[in-house]
């Protein structure tokens, strides 16, 4: 505990998050870099995940409003493509940008986005977790071991994204794995292998962070001005995403929250305060007893 109180591990800046795990020798922290004016909603990245890590249907099923028939992210989807149609005039001169409309829909334009778990540099849901069911992998992401989750669930509302979710008739917790078993052996996530048009990009997270800046520079030089980068930045609210975001309006706009805040930030400051607080009852106790014990002797 002292280590926490002089230095909050559960919160700000954290350069290396494998070796505050453990990992003394590991290799570079790897994660996503969605860039979203390049989604075209086909999905494929979502059927590639269903199908490499065996995730069961969720129910689809086309609601009538929107092409969006998975919803949200959940236990049952681990990737999910919002469909964002907005009645917004689109700039002549956003030449970097396939807003998916229909030709001649002038004021018009969808907004696609691959959403997934995003790995945070501070996780809440790793640090509640009462069996270390959820660890922190040599690459830096987040990985349930369903085989020791006792199905608590503390982790689901812990998770400032709401990502990670109990699957119905089972009890346990899932969320995407970043494709643990696929890095491991040099291979790029199922997801980023299956999207066409490089959405998804995969590698270490210092390179995915250059990469992104210089394609927000580029949007900005082709008049696509709303365009900005999310979770990006290691001084947020969770110390920065190890799966972040280029958007093309306001991240509540595709269901993000504005201002994310890892949970758990206050625990260490709370637990200090507990103890004080444990000190000086003790300490309480203490005095009447021997308040007592000296009223007795006297008799």
């Amino acid at each position: 505990m002292g280590s926490l109180i002089g230095r909050n591990l559960l919160a700000g800046a954290d350069p290396d998050v494998a070796a505050d795990s453990g990992y003394a020798d590991h290799p570079p922290r790897m994660g996503f870099f969605t860039d979203t004016s390049v989604c075209i909603g086909c999905k494929a990245c979502e059927v590639a995940c269903k199908e490499w890590n065996a995730v069961p249907e969720d129910g689809l099923e086309f609601t009538g409003m929107s092409y969006d028939n998975t919803q949200g992210l959940g236990a049952d989807t681990w990737r999910h493509v919002a469909f964002i149609e907005q009645s917004k005039p689109i700039g002549q001169n956003e030449t970097g940008v396939d807003h998916g409309a229909p030709p001649g829909a002038g004021g018009m334009r969808w907004l696609m986005a691959s959403d997934v778990c995003k790995h945070c540099t501070h996780a809440a849901c790793l640090d509640v977790c009462p069996t270390g069911s959820l660890f922190r992998t040599e690459f830096g992401t987040v990985v349930v071991q369903q085989d020791i989750c006792n199905g608590c669930g503390y982790c689901v509302p812990a998770c400032p994204y709401g990502v990670i979710d109990q699957r119905k008739g089972d009890g346990r917790v899932w969320k995407c794995t970043l494709c643990y078993d696929r890095i491991g052996v040099g291979q790029e996530p199922a997801c980023a292998k299956a999207c066409p048009t490089d959405s998804i990009q995969f590698g270490p997270l210092d390179e995915l962070r250059e990469r992104a800046a210089l394609r927000v520079d580029q949007l900005h030089d082709l008049g696509v001005e709303d365009a900005r980068l999310y979770g990006h930045d290691p001084d947020d609210g969770v110390g920065g995403d190890g799966a972040f975001f280029l958007l093309l309006d306001e991240p509540e706009v595709y269901g993000l929250p504005p201002d994310p805040v890892v949970t758990t930030r206050d625990l260490p400051s709370m637990w200090r305060h507990a103890g004080v607080a444990a000190a000086t009852l003790l300490g309480g106790l203490a005095a009447v007893f021997a308040a007592h014990g000296r009223k007795g002797g006297a008799r």
